[in-house]
């Protein structure tokens, strides 16, 4: 629920604080009166409002000062000001002052209705501009692209470089190594970065599929096109598409999309009109493009249309000087997500992490420290919490998701499927552990 818009009321007669305290509830807002400007003084330092109606003459202080102290306290607030006695002199002082508006008494609460829907909407305006800006902000900062090895400053000095174009960007490395977050860095610092970057797994779909899923389609194209549907080429207009997996794409969707890059347009699966498009691409391959090209398997042409610049993600086994301050950013991450008291992680277990190669990159590093935290007991994390050795993985376990599934289907087992007794066990709250059960589809 949207939270409602609060109106603080000052004003030293009854009738009016009473009638308008009545129509702005009914209005559905949240509201307050104060009898004079000393008393809102006081209600004011317990907490701000979003409008506040302050009469100009009222005994002792006045509307205007009230005005000025206000300011002082919170910049935000829409003022407005009251008044039987009105004058341009007086009015133009309120607004010089910082008021919003002026109304005169007697009030028709219709006009009275409207200025403040005014005031409302220009609340929301703000409010979305402040959110904006603290997106795009947090996005600029790019705090997931956690190092300080000379490798990934190399990375972080080719976004830099590349993001305020719009060419065209090839990212390649080994799965998990953080592909997509070099992405949407460099989306996060385009010109583009106020308009989406829509994201498409090229590999996980099949030629049809991928097909609708690029261009869209109409209804009827297909079994099943029961409505039109924008396809991500469309979404992404002004803004980036990210194909990720772009070596697994067929020849003839190579073709269509070497056509796309080339003309910025396209039409839905089933449509006969051209649609036009503004984006920016960026790609991402754990293959050798290539060597790929140099087989026949990829199409020359739009391998350059593509590579205009390329950005080379490292293995983590090559930036084991950033191994601690990652783990030390998923241990706050997930011990935040658990709802579990930050914890460290003994030196002995941190040597052993250090030393170990990584095949699944800076995914597996993630998914190791996460699973530590669920079985860890203690207030670190021991050499015993992580998947290595015998006396600490089942042979039978070969992942990571298959390891927490099964310890905490033996915890639960244990206490009989006591969601409290087991979330207590495990150190988790009980939203964690339904999460977890939902997750891995255990059953008693």
């Amino acid at each position: 629920m949207e939270k409602k818009i609060s109106i603080l009321v000052v004003d030293d007669e009854d009738s009016v604080r009473d009638s308008l305290n009545l129509w702005f509830t009914e209005d559905g807002y949240r509201v307050e009166c104060a009898e004079n400007a000393k008393k809102a003084l006081s209600i004011l330092e317990c907490g701000s409002f979003d409008i506040i109606l302050t009469d100009l003459k009222m005994p002792g202080m006045d509307g205007l000062e009230l005005l000025r102290r206000i300011r002082a306290l919170n910049k935000d607030s829409i003022i407005i000001v009251m008044t039987a006695f009105a004058s341009v002199d007086t009015a133009v002082k309120a607004l010089k002052d910082g008021a919003f508006d002026y109304v005169t008494k007697p009030f028709d609460p219709d006009d009275l209705s409207h200025l403040i829907r005014n005031a409302t909407k220009q609340i929301s305006l703000t409010n979305e501009n402040e959110t904006l800006k603290k997106r795009v902000d947090s996005l600029e900062n790019v705090e997931d692209l956690i190092g300080k090895s000379e490798a990934i400053k190399r990375v972080l000095k080719e976004i830099e470089s590349v993001a305020p174009t719009n060419s065209s960007v090839i990212i390649t490395g080994e799965s998990g190594t953080g592909k997509e977050l070099v992405a949407r860095a460099i989306h996060a610092n385009s010109l583009r970065k106020f308009y989406p970057m829509v994201s498409v797994h090229c590999g996980a779909l099949t030629e049809s599929l991928l097909e609708s899923e690029l261009f869209g389609h109409e209804k009827g194209a297909f079994t099943g096109a029961l409505y039109n549907r924008k396809g991500r080429f469309e979404m992404a207009d002004s803004g980036t598409i990210f194909l990720d997996e772009i070596a697994t794409i067929s020849q003839k969707m190579q073709v269509e999309l070497l056509r796309v890059l080339e003309t910025r347009s396209f039409m839905r699966v089933g449509g006969n009109k051209e649609i036009s498009s503004d984006f920016r691409v960026i790609c991402a391959t754990n293959r050798d493009l290539k060597g790929m090209v140099e087989k026949g398997a990829f199409r020359e042409d739009l391998y350059y249309r593509l590579n205009v610049m390329n950005i080379h993600v490292p293995p983590l086994r090559e930036r084991v000087e950033d191994i601690p301050l990652l783990t030390d950013y998923f241990i706050k991450k997930y011990c935040l997500s658990m709802n579990k008291p930050n914890i460290a992680m003994e030196s002995a277990a941190l040597k052993r992490i250090m030393s170990y190669k990584f095949p699944g990159n800076i995914r597996e590093l993630e998914n190791m420290i996460e699973r530590a935290i669920v079985v860890g007991n203690g207030k670190k994390i021991s050499l015993k919490d992580l998947p290595f050795g015998k006396d600490v993985i089942d042979s039978s376990v070969e992942s990571l998701d298959d390891f927490e599934k099964a310890f905490i289907l033996q915890i639960l087992n244990k206490y009989g499927w006591n969601i409290s007794r087991t979330a207590n066990a495990l150190k988790v709250d009980r939203v964690t552990l339904y999460n977890k059960i939902k997750k891995y589809g255990l059953k008693s």
